[in-house]
This record gives structure tokens, sequence and C-alpha cells, in this order.
């Protein structure tokens, strides 16, 4: 029992307690930037200037409804891409390569859509939907297949795919998808396959994606057969092996999962928020999401949370930047911080005097000797 305990104060510290502080000391260094670089905005030093602007991100993020459905909206595709890292994680993989499932998976339900606009939006949403999900599932599938067959590092090969898919996308979309009304490279506007809207047109369906997938990837990872696999996969892929498992299976699986999420981002992003597909769709969705799932620790529930607050800085930058002057630059030191800081756990835990938490003894043992029960 008492171990138990101890053990379950240890995964809080680990789970909640490192992220939460990481996020306080990302708040303090950025008022210290405020403060430093306050005489570009007043005359003189200005001590309150951090408070101000904070209170002005915050008012912008949550202080109302269209605040907060505006905070959803962006939270929406980071939370999705966030499951393409996470999952990863929990396989021991580092999918950096969120990104260009992203633009692959918004490419794909673009086609789909445009070749569906006369369509009905029962018919077309759907299938564009399918459609941004498999091109993510398919441009996921392909790091999985090399690291599998032939031991290419995922690292290097999906921060290729990354360059290859902004390409593939300008490419296209400055090709056989080029619109014929247009002024600037892109497509022509979706018709059937936008996704429908709610609270007077702030904010579109994609959400409830957002909302429905938290429960499902926790099911996935913590209730499934199969997550269990992902996850003992990650720990060790030889007692995973040695246990009956199929590693080379388990890659490619995860991978594609992944690339299934980071689509399903992109093509709600199309559908949902642009209307249509720039040549050069400029988001960082996917590099962002790796934050995401950092800050989560790869915990669906995690994941959801940690989105939020991406999706809350960029809802407030604005209001931010208009009330105390602080440029929406800020917002983006914020995240790096946070990812500083998350990354140099050590130095957290000595600023805040925590203690270290040691692995769990037989965690290995357990997960590996309760594989056969399950099956």
């Amino acid at each position: 029992m008492t171990g138990r305990r101890t053990l379950s104060l240890a995964r809080i510290r680990s789970l909640v307690l490192v992220p939460f502080l990481a996020i306080v000391l990302a708040l303090i260094a950025g008022a210290v930037v405020m403060i430093l670089s306050s005489p570009l905005v007043s005359d003189s030093v200005d001590l309150l200037l951090p408070v101000r602007a904070y209170a002005a991100l915050f008012q912008g993020a949550f202080g109302s409804v269209d605040a907060w459905i505006k905070t959803l909206a962006n939270a929406t595709p980071l939370i999705l891409a966030g499951f393409a890292v996470g999952i990863g994680f929990k396989a021991g993989l580092f999918n950096i390569g969120a990104q260009g499932q992203f633009l692959v998976g918004a490419l794909g339900a673009t086609a789909v859509a445009l070749a569906l606009n006369d369509a009905s939006p029962v018919v077309a949403i759907p299938l564009s939907l399918l459609g941004g999900m498999a091109g993510g599932l398919l441009y996921g599938m392909i790091p999985g297949v090399l690291k599998a067959f032939s031991g290419a590092h995922e690292v290097v090969t999906t921060i290729m795919l990354n360059y290859v898919a902004i390409f593939l996308v300008s490419g296209v979309i400055g090709g056989p998808l080029r619109g014929e009304n247009v002024t600037y490279s892109r497509t022509d506007d979706i018709q059937a396959a936008t996704l429908p809207i709610f609270l007077g047109g702030a904010g579109h369906i994609g959400i409830l994606f957002a909302a429905v997938s938290v429960p499902i990837v926790w099911w996935f990872l913590f209730r499934s057969t199969i997550g269990f696999e992902v996850r003992t996969t990650g720990a060790n892929s030889e007692a995973a092996r040695y246990a009956g498992m199929n590693p080379r299976w388990l890659i490619i699986f995860t991978l594609s999962l992944c690339g299934l999420f980071a689509g399903l981002a992109g093509a709600t992003e199309i559908l949902g928020d642009v209307g249509y597909m720039p040549a050069s769709f400029s988001t960082t969705v996917g590099f962002d999401a790796i934050a995401v799932a950092l800050l989560g620790r790869a915990n669906p529930v995690g994941i959801l949370f940690a989105g939020l607050l991406f999706g809350a800085l960029q809802a407030g930058a604005g209001p931010m930047q208009i009330q105390a002057g602080i440029p929406v630059q800020i917002v983006s030191v914020l995240q790096a911080v946070i990812l500083f800081f998350l990354t140099a756990e050590v130095l957290v835990r000595q600023v805040f005097r925590l203690k270290s938490d040691a692995k769990a003894p037989g965690e290995l043992a357990n997960l590996s000797g309760s594989y056969a029960a399950r099956r």
C-alpha cells in the first residue's frame, strides 16, 4: 500500500507538477523579457507591464464566449496533431513528421472536397475527412516501413518527409488543383465539404473531433491489447519480442496511426477554418504539436490540456499586443521557454527542490508478464 502510494505521488509529480512548474518558470522568464523590453513600449522600465500583458492574454483567451471558442478552435488541430506525436512517444518513436503528415492530410481532404463540390454535404464531409485521414496515414506509413525493414531512423526520415510534403503541396496546388478564377496560387473555395459551424459562426464541429478523440486514444493506449503492445514495445522492444509481440508490425502500425491523427488535424483546418488550400500553406501546427505532446507527457488528457494552453496563448496574443503593446512574438518566446524547461526537467527539479522519481521497480516485468493474460 505504501509502495503504491509512493508510486502514485511520483507519477503525479512527473505528469502534472513538473509541467506546471515549467509553465510557471516560462511565465516568469516571459515577464523578465517584457520588463527588459518595456522601454520599447513606454519611455521607462515598466515593472507592471507583464501584469497588464498577462491580464490581456487571459482576457483574450477566456474572457468571453467568443474568446473561449477561439481558444478551442486554435487548440483543435494542436490536440489532434499532439496525438500524432504522443502516440509515437508511447511506442518509443520520435515522430518529427507530424507537420508533413498534417500537410498531406490537408491536401487529401482538399482534393476529395473539390471533387465533391457539387455533392451533398452529408456525403462530401465524411468522405473529405476520410481523404485527409487516409493521406496522413499513408504518409506516416512511409517512415514506419523504412524503419521496420531497413532500420532507417524515424527522426531523419520524418524530417526529410516534411520538406517533401511542403514541395508536394506547392506543386499540386500550383498545378492540377489550382483554381480557375483565383489571383494567386490556391485552390477554388471548398463548398459542400465545409464543416458545419455553431455558436453564431465562431466555431465548427472540428472541435468535437478533438474532444471525442481524447477518450478514444486513452482507451486505445491503456485498455486495448494493441495499445498495450505499443506501450510495451516503447518500454523495451527486445522484451516485447521475447513476449511474442511483433515490433516491426507495431512500428508500421504506430506511425501510420500517428499520420492518421495528423491528417485529421490538417483536414479540420482546411474544411473548418480556411475553406481552400493555398500553395504556401504556412502553418506550424505539426511542429507545435511536438511541444504539446511533451508538455502533456504523451498522455491523452495531458495533451488535451497542453493543446488548450497553446490554443489560449494564440488566442490571447492579439489582445496582448493591442492592450499592452507587447509584440505577438512574445507568445512564441513563451512556447519556446516552456519547451526549454520541459526538456531541462532536472533544472526544474533543482529550482523547486523536487526529488528525482525512481523508476518503478518491476514495471517492465509487470507489462510483459500480464501480456499473456490479455491474449
